[in-house]
């Protein structure tokens, strides 16, 4: 793939060929695919295509596990579990004769860093670093620990080779990017001189050791420990004594799982909406992976809107929509509220003429019952004030609205297939709600599948 340095996907209009159709069904049937990332910027539907996906896989006969990063227990409701932990959990009612299995887990930041921990320590230093308050507070929260925590449970379901299929949800960051850059950012963290400096102490030990941890400390605790206090530097020191076999560890699993995000069993499917800054972040994304030679296998776009009256044009129904609003302007009719004179009219202030028709038709009508006059009168009392002409023109407006937006998203998609004409595009019309249940995602999964916009928007 050719990376493009020009990442804005909101800047010039161009008129460009339709990009190449996404084969979702093709990607998932695949048997040498064992990995799908699903990325992008957040609010785009990450956490639904990564669960339409495996659903659809799962009832196309693979055994499947979707790893969810998102914090909003989406996934779980979706798919019926009461919640998601750091274990996969089974999948009920997936369907087919020849369905294969589906199950589901949330990332546990801190109890993926603790099973680390336990895997690679004996038990006593195990102990010592997870009761340190230093790891308490890195592995609930230090910048990127996350993400790199993500790819570590992903190098995790690989290597049990327990499921055809691994379906990632990457977390929901400001940046899509740094889920491929975590485990860089950590490698940085562990070789960096701050570190290198508080291991130089245990590695030396004796009395060189503490001499020089003396004149390493003299050298931070001018600054940082007025930032952060002398106890706090303490258990870092303590915690870096006691990770200092395991940080090898850690850059090793980190190298190893970034070469499997190269390799050709891995795709990565972008996901954004038809919007300017999503697919700008798209466009972006798409240039990263190809700098990093991740294996993208396209685009998935959300959330895409249609019109089954798109022959009649914004403008059409705009038109249409004055036309018949300047006839209720000029053509009044007499007992319709809304269309009464405006107050300036030199008609306003005159009382209106007497309804004779109204009198004629009783005194032929004296026969009547009261039964029926009633009925008339309420009748009289209910009539509506909007005219059948400006419901017409107010609907005309919302389609012409309609319309316009539809332009709109597909202006902003030819401008990124202008940017990138050899991603592979596969587009998801809009549902009329959330989904909240199976058949919700399978209907997401039908719409990844199909690949075609829906009416009108093409």
């Amino acid at each position: 793939m050719t990376a493009r340095t020009n990442a804005g996907a909101g800047e010039g209009t161009s008129t460009t060929a339709p990009a190449p159709s996404l084969d979702t069904d093709a990607l998932i049937d695949d048997p040498d695919i064992r990995i799908i990332v699903c990325c992008g910027s957040g609010g785009v539907g990450k956490t639904t295509t990564a669960a339409a996906l495996g659903v659809r896989a799962a009832e196309r006969g693979r055994k499947v596990v979707v790893l969810t990063i998102d914090p909003a227990r989406r996934l779980a409701q979706s798919m019926g579990i009461d919640s998601l932990d750091n274990v996969p959990r089974r999948v009920k009612g997936i369907e087919g004769e020849d369905a294969g299995e589906l199950h589901a887990m949330m990332l546990d930041m801190k109890r993926t860093f603790d099973e680390i921990v336990e895997a690679h320590a004996d038990g006593e230093r195990a102990r010592a670093i997870l009761e340190n308050p230093f790891y308490q507070s890195l592995s609930a929260g230090f910048a990127g620990t996350q993400e790199y925590m993500a790819m570590e449970k992903l190098g995790q379901l690989r290597a049990r080779d327990e499921w055809d299929l691994i379906v990632v949800d990457t977390p929901p960051s400001r940046s899509a990017l740094d889920f491929l850059d975590a485990p860089k950012r950590l490698g940085s963290f562990l070789d960096g001189k701050f570190i290198k400096l508080l291991m130089a102490p245990a590695k030396m030990g004796g009395r060189a050791g503490m001499k020089f941890l003396n004149v390493g400390m003299s050298m931070m605790t001018g600054t940082l420990g007025k930032l952060l206090g002398g106890q706090f530097l303490r258990d870092v020191q303590t915690f870096v004594a006691a990770m200092d076999t395991m940080f090898g560890g850690f850059r090793t699993r980190a190298d190893a799982t970034y070469k499997l995000l190269q390799a050709p069993g891995t795709a990565f499917l972008v996901v954004a909406t038809p919007e300017r800054d999503a697919l700008r972040e798209a466009a972006y994304f798409v240039e990263r992976l190809a700098a990093e030679d991740m294996p993208l296998a396209g685009l998935v776009l959300n959330r895409v809107h249609g019109s089954d009256a798109a022959r009649l044009s914004a403008e059409q129904a705009l038109t249409a929509a004055e036309n018949l609003e300047a006839v209720g302007i000029v053509d009044q009719t007499a007992g319709k509220a809304g269309l009464r004179e405006p107050a300036d009219s030199p008609a306003a202030g005159s009382a209106p003429p007497p309804d004779t028709t109204a009198s004629h038709a009783r005194e032929a009508d004296s026969d009547a019952t009261p039964e029926a006059d009633v009925t008339a009168d309420a009748t009289t009392e209910v009539t509506p004030d909007v005219t059948t002409e400006e419901l017409t023109a107010a609907l005309l407006r919302l389609h012409a609205e309609r319309m316009q937006m539809v332009a709109r998203e597909q202006d902003t998609r030819d401008r990124f297939t202008a940017l990138h004409p050899e991603v592979a595009v596969t587009a998801v019309a809009a549902l009329p709600g959330d989904v909240h249940d199976l058949s919700g995602l399978r209907a997401i999964g039908d719409r990844l599948a199909t690949g075609s916009p829906p009416a009108g928007a093409a």
